[in-house]
């Protein structure tokens, strides 16, 4: 058995120092193991020049790229990494973007078809604030009061009415005027009246009167009732009661009196002016008729309105009161 010397004071002193010099030989040889090898600056520049030049070449592809798109033609938003591409706008004083084609669409148009009757040549044909509506439901209430009418003397007679044609639906119609209509004796109550014509199957005038908001009269002409020696106008031999109160009340007329004057017109017909009264119209020409109006502050006028028409040269082609077939007094 080996019995254990402690070691001597010198022995120990020795021990340390033969440590510190292997120590430091060792720190010596493998310094660069420890202390970090400097930084490859020439690598490093040259990969910083190669970035450079790839950041480069990438910017002139974007712009050439927007280049080559109109301003404005779209705009990306960003967010979750994908782009949105909105739609081709038009650039404020510009033209369309080429990107935007304009293709014409091949699907049919399920629009309806319009109905109800045509419009006047002229808003100023709609009188006394009556609109359009108001003009085309007070037709539509007239001919639906003429086909009743028909229909109970049809089953008052067992037969169907001989000489009452079929005036058809407000489709085929249109509005020539509407205005005020100012009661009488014979005809109490104000409400209004519509004037509407059509041309085919054949030439139809109705004077419908509105009151209270329901038909109270229908005046229809159906065909060509112009005399053999009619002029190139031909005041509407019916048009009295848009012109006339009753002639009960001859002297003691209700007024201001809204009045109107129709009638057809031949192509050589350029102008037509009406005077009535104290007043005179410029009529309106719309389609091959003719269309006065004004308003009567005068009572017990007694002379009819008095028509004349004249040619684009401004030469008199017509007069009323030439004219054999037309009464010049009011009855």
């Amino acid at each position: 058995m080996t019995e254990y010397e402690p070691e001597t004071a010198g022995e120990r002193a020795g021990s340390e120092e033969d440590f510190e010099e292997r120590l430091r030989e060792l720190l010596a040889d493998d310094a660069y193991t420890i202390r970090p090898s400097p930084a490859p600056y020439p690598t490093i520049r040259r990969r910083g020049l190669t970035e450079r030049r790839r950041r480069v070449v990438a910017a002139g592809a974007a712009l050439v790229t927007l280049a080559a798109v109109p301003a404005g033609a779209y705009v990306l938003t960003g967010g979750g990494g994908g782009g949105q591409v909105a739609a081709p706008t038009r650039s404020a004083g510009g033209s369309p973007s080429a990107t935007a084609s304009r293709t014409p669409s091949t699907a049919p148009s399920t629009a309806p078809a319009p109905s109800g009757p045509a419009r006047p040549a002229t808003p100023g044909q709609l009188l006394d604030g009556i609109t359009f509506e108001q003009a085309t439901d007070g037709l539509e209430k007239c001919l639906e009061y003429d086909r009743s009418n028909q229909e109970s003397r049809q089953r008052q007679s067992g037969a169907p009415s001989l000489g009452a044609p079929d005036l058809g639906s407000a489709d085929g119609y249109r509005i020539l005027l509407a205005m005020k209509s100012t009661g009488d004796s014979n005809a109490p109550g104000d409400g209004f009246f519509v004037v509407a014509v059509k041309e085919q199957p054949e030439r139809t005038r109705l004077i419908c009167h509105i009151v209270d908001g329901e038909a109270s009269g229908l005046n229809s002409g159906v065909g060509d009732d112009a005399p053999p020696d009619a002029g190139p106008v031909l005041p509407d031999s019916n048009g009295g009661k848009l012109y006339r109160q009753s002639v009960i009340d001859r002297g003691n007329w209700k007024v201001p009196f809204r009045w109107g004057v129709i009638g057809r017109v031949e192509s050589v017909v350029a102008r037509v002016t009406v005077s009535y009264g104290t007043g005179s119209s410029e009529a309106v020409l719309d389609h091959g008729w003719f269309v006065a109006s004004g308003v009567l502050t005068q009572q017990a006028v007694t002379k009819a309105p008095r028509i004349k028409g004249y040619d684009a040269g401004g030469k008199l082609v017509y007069d009323s009161d030439q004219d054999g077939s037309y009464e010049k007094m009011l009855h």
